[in-house]
């Protein structure tokens, strides 16, 4: 257990490093942070702080940075979360206060702004949806030979899809078509209608429509579409600015990365709920051995749960960045349900 001086010391160390940037030194300890201690004492107490692996030599300075142990132990005892501005409040009210029409366009959105508000990389995920009910199916006629099959959910999300008609169907056929797909899809969850999909549905299509049509591979893809985790990412780039030593291929891998949805899913699992830090290797990529990650659940009763998440360097103002992460959550989750009760209204 560390002691109230060096708990002191390593506090500082990582607030000078946070906001400047540069390795700490004893004398910077005692002249700018205004430590009560001789030299010689904060020396002694740095080096063993470094035995005990909480900060590191750098190979250009005779100072000390934290480390991973470091921001560890101070993110898991030290961090109060600062309170957020009233500027920054009044941003994310506003942002939120726009007209939405659709359920991703609020999760986008929220990326977008927190992105925005932190200058690191924003990940955020829509409520979850596998549970969700169909409770739409339509579809628009756009030409002789075009429709556009659109489905809803009692979630509020909408997909939708243009399929091409065999010229051999008629519009009669058409009409029996969503009047199945209305009688035997409209109100079950979604899990059940990929089941129907692919077991009872071909059966009926089969005995009343005279040509069988690939319009069940269209529903079934949407209906993918609908149930999988929706994930949106803002500030990519943001993260050349806070580490300009990485090298391109490294930066193009991690780009890359956040285009599929499955990696992404996988690097935001949280192993509980509310707001959860990693760092460093705890993030299990190798790609992010110098980031940092805070993930935030949010609850929108009645309609599941998503989450929000901040990738920056380990070197992130924590305080802030969690006090700021805790206030956008909360906002967030009454947009959704603002939007809801709207779509319910």
């Amino acid at each position: 257990m560390l002691t109230e001086r060096q708990i002191l010391i390593l506090t500082t160390i990582i607030r000078l490093y946070t906001d400047y940037g540069n390795a700490v030194g004893s004398k910077t300890l005692m002249n700018e942070a205004g430590l009560n201690y001789s030299s010689a004492t904060i020396r002694n107490e740095m080096g063993r702080l470094e035995e005990l692996g909480f900060i590191q030599k750098t190979h250009s300075s005779s100072g000390r940075i934290p480390s991973i142990k470091g921001y560890r132990f101070y993110v898991d005892h030290l961090v109060h979360p600062d309170k957020v501005t009233s500027k920054d409040i009044a941003i994310i009210k506003s942002s939120f206060g726009n007209e939405f029409h659709e359920l991703d366009e609020i999760v986008a959105e929220s990326a977008e702004v927190l992105s925005q508000l932190t200058s690191y990389t924003a990940i955020t995920l829509g409520p979850e949806l596998k549970d969700s009910r169909l409770t739409g199916f339509r579809l628009v006629p756009l030409s002789d030979f075009q429709v556009m099959v659109i489905l809803v959910t009692d979630k509020g999300h909408v997909e939708n899809q243009i399929f091409n008609l065999p010229k051999s169907i008629n519009g009669y056929e058409l009409e029996k078509i969503v009047r199945i797909f209305n009688d035997q899809l409209v109100g079950y969850p979604l899990v059940e209608v990929y089941q129907k999909l692919k077991n009872d549905i071909p059966q009926l299509l089969q005995k009343y429509v005279r040509t069988p049509i690939g319009i069940i591979d269209v529903v079934d893809n949407i209906i993918t579409r609908a149930a999988q985790d929706r994930i949106f990412v803002r500030g990519r780039m943001n993260i050349l600015d806070f580490n300009e030593a990485m090298d391109v291929e490294k930066f193009k891998s991690i780009y890359n990365l956040m285009d599929g949805n499955t990696s992404l899913t996988s690097l935001i699992n949280q192993s509980h709920e509310g707001i959860e830090v990693k760092i460093g290797q705890e993030l299990q990529n190798e790609l992010f051995q110098d980031f940092s990650l805070i993930t935030a659940s949010y609850d929108v009763v009645g309609h599941g749960s998503g989450m929000i998440a901040l990738l920056g360097p380990t070197s992130m103002p924590y305080s802030k960045m969690i006090g700021l992460v805790d206030v956008f959550r909360n906002e967030l989750s009454q947009k959704m349900i603002e939007y809801y009760r709207s779509m319910e209204d």
